[in-house]
Parts: structure tokens; sequence; C-alpha cells
């Protein structure tokens, strides 16, 4: 009776870990081994090779986000929200690069900060350059696609907040966007923890027990998470190089003009692909004959939004504003290609 009881537990682990990015993997490998057992080696060398290429990286950014965590620096992004308007946009774009924020991780925030009354310009500039950079994703995205692509993702990001924010302020003097939330507020997409921010950074986080804790737990957990999605992100890379005819990829977001890049903006902002497991997907793709402008505006595209982020901003805020966000994420992304493949 008691092994009776136990197996539902069992099967609920198993169908647990079935859903993971570990056990897909594992099954793409395992299919590469069944479908073209010549390859396979090769499958599996060129996806070891890649993360261990960004081993470096990866370790680094999870020291980084777990520091940031730790001393509670979400604090410093609400000073951010102080001051006349056009200081505070300035600022939000600029802290948003520093903030390890996803699409998902950032609405609890700026849902806060609506209600406390911060203006829609100022969280509109931070909204949207949160989630594109910040110093875990800008090292991952150097080990994959290389410096030039990951400081000219780090200026986009900036760039789009600037974009979004002063665009929000122009529409604002005209009367538009008078009350910006629905009546409930919405909770992260993604079960990610919402920052508080009237917290208090402490910089040495290690004179403090429970920080040490919050140290300890993040490292730990930020680095499983992104060795699992880096792992599975490698293993869709080697097999696009592999399997993928680099004339397809070409033919759609190959070559000059704006169309492959508006396609690619279009195609990444539903896509759940975070910053750090997009740039390994990007590097197999520009292999294969992506153009570079579209590589940086599916890039773009994908941090600022994905389909789980736009159910919950949704939930948020009035149908006007979601429209501007999603307007100025894709009209942002589409202009940070352009201009990145002019330069």
């Amino acid at each position: 009776m008691a092994e009776l009881t136990q197996t539902p537990g069992k099967a609920k682990t198993l169908g647990s870990w079935l859903k993971t990015p570990w056990a897909l993997s594992l099954a793409l490998l395992a299919a590469a081994a069944v479908l073209d057992p010549g390859n396979f080696r090769s499958v599996v060398e060129f996806t070891l090779a890649a993360l261990g290429s960004t081993a470096r990286y990866i370790l680094l950014a999870v020291l980084l986000l777990a520091y940031l965590k730790a001393t509670g620096a979400e604090a410093m992004v609400a000073r951010a929200f102080e001051g006349r308007e056009t200081r505070m946009i300035l600022l939000a774009a600029l802290f948003g690069g520093l903030a390890p924020f996803c699409s998902c991780e950032v609405i609890p925030f700026i849902a806060g900060l609506l209600a406390l009354g911060a203006p829609l310009s100022a969280v509109m500039a931070f909204w949207l350059s949160s989630p594109l950079i910040d110093p875990p994703t800008l090292l991952i995205t150097a080990g994959a696609l290389g410096w030039p692509f990951a400081i000219g993702k780090a200026v986009a990001a900036v760039a789009l907040g600037l974009f979004g924010g002063f665009a929000i302020k122009l529409l604002r003097g005209q009367g538009v966007f008078a009350n910006p939330l629905r009546k409930q507020e919405a909770k992260s997409c993604c079960g990610c923890g919402g920052p508080k921010p009237d917290a208090k950074p402490n910089w040495r986080f290690w004179t403090e027990a429970e920080r040490k804790v919050t140290f300890r737990e993040e490292f730990v957990s930020n680095g499983l998470f992104l060795l699992k999605w880096l792992a599975l992100a490698y293993v869709l890379e080697s097999l696009l190089v592999h399997y993928v005819p680099a004339d397809v990829i070409a033919g759609l977001v190959g070559g000059e003009g704006v169309l492959p890049i508006a396609i690619a903006a279009l195609v990444g902002m539903p896509a759940y692909l975070n910053s750090y497991v997009a740039p390994p997907l990007l590097a197999g793709l520009m292999e294969q004959g992506m153009s570079a402008g579209a590589a940086m505006a599916f890039m773009v595209a994908g941090a600022v939004s994905s389909v789980p982020a736009m159910a919950a901003v949704w939930s948020l805020v009035r149908p006007q504003v979601f429209a501007a966000y999603l307007g100025l994420g894709v009209s942002g992304a589409i202009l940070s290609g352009i201009l990145f493949q002019l330069i």
C-alpha cells in the first residue's frame, strides 16, 4: 500500500522534469542520434564547445546577478523617478541598463511606480530599456556574438528608453494617457518576484546574514537557470547549423533592406526568449545567413516583450498604453536593426 501511495508523487516529479529544458535538450540530442547517427558526435561536440567558450561569461554573469540581488540594487533604480520629468526620463533609461529585470520581472516594479504616481514617460523609458541589457546580459551577448554586437545592444537599450520616454512625454502634453493604470494591479507573468522600490541597498551585503543567504540562493538558482537554458540554446544552435539550409534563413531574414529587419522584429516580439538564451540562437542564425540588422531587431523586440509579458501588461494598463508599449517596442527594434545594419 505504501508503494502505491508513493507512485503518484514519483509520476508527478517525472512529469515536471519532462517539461524542463534539460529534458528537451536530451530529447533533441536523442532524436539526432536516432535519425542521423553519423552526425551525432559533431552535434554534441559543437554544443559542448560553444557552452565551454561561454562558461566564463556565465560564471561572471551569475556572480554579478547574485551581487545585485543581494545588495538590493533595485532601490537605486527608484531614485531615478525623482525630480523633473526630463531628468527622470534620462535617468530611467540609463538605470534600465543596470537593472537585472526581464520583460516579466519588470512588470511588478513599473506597476508599483505607476501606482505611486511616477510619470508614465519615465516609467516607459525604464520599461523599454531594462529588459534589454544589464551587466550579465552584456557579458553573455559578448560571449556569443562579440563585443561590437553587445555594445550595440547596450546603446540600443538606452536609445529605445529615451525614444519611448520622450514620445510618451510628447503625447501626454496632448492630453493622452491621463490615467494609465487599470483598477487592478497585475502580478509577474513568469513567477518572478517583484522588487520593492523602497528597499535600501547595502553594497557590503556580507555583513547581513539574510543578504548572504540571498546571494547564495541567487547564485545557485541563476547558475542552474543559465546553464539549462544556454545548454538548450546551444543544442538548438548546433541543430540549426547542421540541418537548416543556409538559403532558407537568408531568404527570410538575410540580405539588405528594411523588410528582413521588420520580419525579425515582428517574429522576435512574441517569442519567449530572454536575453540570456537569444544570443546563442542568433549566432547560429547569423551563420546561416541572418543579417546583423535583423539579428539586432529580433533581439531587441524579443527582450522588450513576449506573449506572457503582453498578457500581464494588458491586465495592468489601459488599452492605449498597451498599444503604445507594443508600438514603441516594435518600431524601436526596427530602427535599432536598421541603424546597426548601416553601422
